[in-house]
């Protein structure tokens, strides 16, 4: 599978993984990678653990989330 936002520049490149929110495939230059925090129901509310998971986006869905 090649990136998605590389072909639309007119480029053939290897994807690498994809986006978790549209799912478009994407290489290393397109790809967005935040912290996401976990959180876990504990007793009468929510713990955050304390290692953040890997969130990966693309440009699209990455500019969508972080809009003021």
């Amino acid at each position: 599978m090649n990136c998605y936002d590389c072909h639309q520049l007119g480029k053939t490149t290897p994807a690498i993984a994809s986006c978790r929110n549209c799912g478009a495939a994407l290489c290393p230059d397109h790809i967005k990678v935040t912290a996401q925090d976990i959180h876990r129901h504990e007793g009468m509310g929510l713990s955050t653990l304390d290692q953040p998971a890997r969130r990966l986006t693309c440009s699209t869905c990455h500019e969508a989330e972080h809009q003021l």
